[in-house]
This record gives structure tokens, C-alpha cells and sequence, in this order.
């Protein structure tokens, strides 16, 4: 029964550890991925910032501008590209609206994100866009890839739709986690106006006037390593309005401050990553090395019921071999005292 115990304990040792290297190898890649139909909003804000009054063209300082980010998944779109490449996709269609003070629009830039599920690199298959105009990213843009590397990577920004590094700066620690720190520094850079404004003012209005936008952005996130999802981020944004024919004449200030998630949105991302990152690390992990050790340990307790097996065999066939060289000895024995020898 021992030898029996131990070949089958030694069996599932073998599955074990050969599953261990399918589950994070052949299973993580096909398994985590990013949900086609994801639906997220964040709420940003800054406060005490300078905002152009497009009635008298001045600037204004106001008690707080809020961002609206809204992101949502697009399946039928990315059932649409997926039979179309072959690729499993997902379709990001966002929207991110700014508002006054009073709660009255400033912009709203809409934007549509294709991208790989698994990770992350952009498929151009046609649709992408920022505000209407096509575009074709180069990079990541709002998330980062699963399993994060300590490197720069491409980062996309939609106001110049273009791409430029963003700048691994260290592992620091943010409500609990241990997140990478990235940063990212866009020059000034001429850029398009919103195609939607306050007041029933123009693009076209604007550039009549003599008029280009110019920005400028210094951009952080601290990014959970495992999820690859951004757990904070903010921006030291500025934009300016400047004169084309008139240069001697002061930029005019269009938007300049510091805006930063809101804190209950920081405490519901923090929480949404932390669930996620448990499902991320149980096939990159938990699961694999937890059945590695598992396996290891089956291995042993077979080898130790092995070898606890041998002795007794050995002593049972040593038992045997003496009991026959008895019964042969036995007739001799018996006709000695047959003839009155000793015995």
C-alpha cells in the first residue's frame, strides 16, 4: 500500500509541477486582459486657477476648474475590429469635459482608444481619433501594460496627438501600495482648438482674431506595477493664447493650474486596483509557485514513503530465504536422531 501511495503521491507531484510554468506562462497571457466593457469616470479638479474670460479675452483667477473623465467600453466596436483583425481589442471611447466654477462647459475633447487587451500596444484599425481629428497613437494612453517594467515608456497626449517618453522615476509608497512613480514633461507646443467652446465662440472665431493655442503640461502618475492601472495622477497644466501678427502683444493665459484627482475618487480607484491586482497576481504568482512548493513537497513525502518501503522488502525476502534454508536442514536433522546421534 506504501509503494502504491507513493507512486501516485510522486504522479500528482509531476502535474504539479508542470502545471506551475503553463499557468504562468501559457495561461496569465491568454487569461489577464483588460475588459472590453469598462465603464470609469474621475473626477479632477484645481483649485485656485487662472482661467481665460473669453468675453473681454483676460484672465481670471477662479476658485476651482473641474475635469471630468469619462471612459467607456465600446464591445460591439471591438467585436467589430476583432473579426476584422483577428486581434482581441478593446475600444476605449472617452470624453473629458471641463467646467467652470459655476458648473458651466469650458471644452470637451471625446477621443476613441484602440488597443490589444492583453497588452496594450495600439491597433490601428481605422476610428482612431482626438476630437474628431484621426489619429495614429504610438504608445500607451491612461493605463499601462500588466506587470509593469521599471523603464520609460511611450506615453500619448492628446493635446499635441503625439507621443513622447514618459519617465520611470522610482517605487514609492501611495494609500498602502508600492506603485511606480512616472513623469512626463511636454514643452510648449502649438496645439488645435477644441472644436467644442463656451459663449458660442470658434475655433474659427479664434484664429480670425489672430490667435493660436499653445500648451504646456507636467504630467505624474503613480501606477500600480501589477495591474498596470494609474491609482493617482496629476498635472501642472498651462495654456496661453498668443497673437500670430501681433507679438509684441502679451500671451493671453487660457487655463493654468495644478489639478489632482479628487480624494474619493483616489479611495475608490485605490480599492477597485487593489481587487484586481489579487486576480492578476493569483495566475502570475500565487498559483504557480503555490504549485511548485506543492508539488515539491508531494515529491519528498513520495520519495520518504520510497524509501521507508525498502527495508521491509528487503527484510520480508531476507525472511523467506532463511525460512527455506531451515526446511532444507530439517530431514538431515531428523535422521541424525534417527540414528542416535545428537542433534
Amino acid at each position: 500500500m506504501r509503494r502504491r501511495a507513493s507512486l501516485v503521491l510522486l504522479a500528482v507531484a509531476v502535474f504539479l509541477a508542470a502545471l506551475a510554468p503553463l499557468l504562468r506562462w501559457y495561461a496569465y497571457p491568454r487569461l489577464a486582459k483588460v475588459p472590453a466593457g469598462t465603464y470609469q469616470t474621475a473626477v479632477l479638479e484645481a483649485k485656485d486657477a487662472t482661467l481665460v474670460d473669453y468675453a473681454r479675452m483676460e484672465p481670471r483667477t477662479v476658485p476651482k476648474v473641474t475635469l471630468v473623465q469619462t471612459l467607456k467600453g465600446n464591445v460591439e466596436e471591438a467585436r467589430k475590429v476583432r473579426r476584422e483583425t483577428g486581434h482581441d481589442v478593446v475600444v476605449w471611447d472617452t470624453l473629458t469635459h471641463m467646467a467652470g466654477p459655476d458648473g458651466a462647459m469650458i471644452s470637451r475633447i471625446p477621443e476613441r482608444y484602440v488597443f490589444d487587451a492583453h497588452g496594450q500596444q495600439p491597433v490601428h484599425a481605422g476610428g482612431e481619433h482626438v476630437d474628431g481629428t484621426p489619429v495614429r497613437r504610438d504608445g500607451i494612453e491612461y493605463k499601462w501594460p500588466f506587470l509593469v517594467e521599471k523603464r520609460d515608456y511611450r506615453y500619448f497626449d492628446m493635446q499635441t496627438r503625439s507621443s513622447a517618453p514618459i519617465h520611470y522615476r522610482g517605487t514609492r509608497s501611495f494609500r498602502g501600495l508600492d506603485v511606480y512613480y512616472f513623469e512626463q514633461t511636454v514643452p510648449w507646443t502649438r496645439v488645435p482648438f477644441p472644436k467644442v467652446l463656451p459663449f458660442g465662440v470658434t475655433p474659427e472665431t479664434l484664429r480670425r482674431l489672430g490667435l493660436e493655442r499653445w500648451y504646456t503640461t507636467r504630467r505624474m502618475f503613480w501606477v500600480d506595477p501589477v495591474t498596470g492601472a494609474p491609482v493617482n495622477g496629476e498635472e501642472i497644466h498651462r495654456e496661453e493664447l498668443r497673437w500670430t501678427d501681433q507679438p509684441e502683444k502679451q500671451p493671453v493665459t487660457a487655463f493654468a493650474g495644478h489639478v489632482k484627482m479628487r480624494d474619493d475618487y483616489v479611495d475608490s480607484t485605490v480599492a477597485l486596483v487593489t481587487s484586481q491586482r489579487r486576480l492578476v497576481l493569483l495566475l502570475t504568482s500565487w498559483l504557480p509557485w503555490g504549485s511548485a512548493g506543492l508539488g515539491g513537497a508531494l515529491a519528498a513525502l513520495a520519495l520518504f514513503l520510497e524509501a521507508r518501503t525498502r527495508p521491509r522488502r528487503a527484510f520480508t525476502g531476507q525472511k523467506a530465504h532463511d525460512g527455506g534454508k531451515t526446511e532444507r536442514q530439517a530431514p538431515g536433522k531428523r535422521a541424525a536422531r534417527s540414528r542416535g546421534g545428537s542433534p
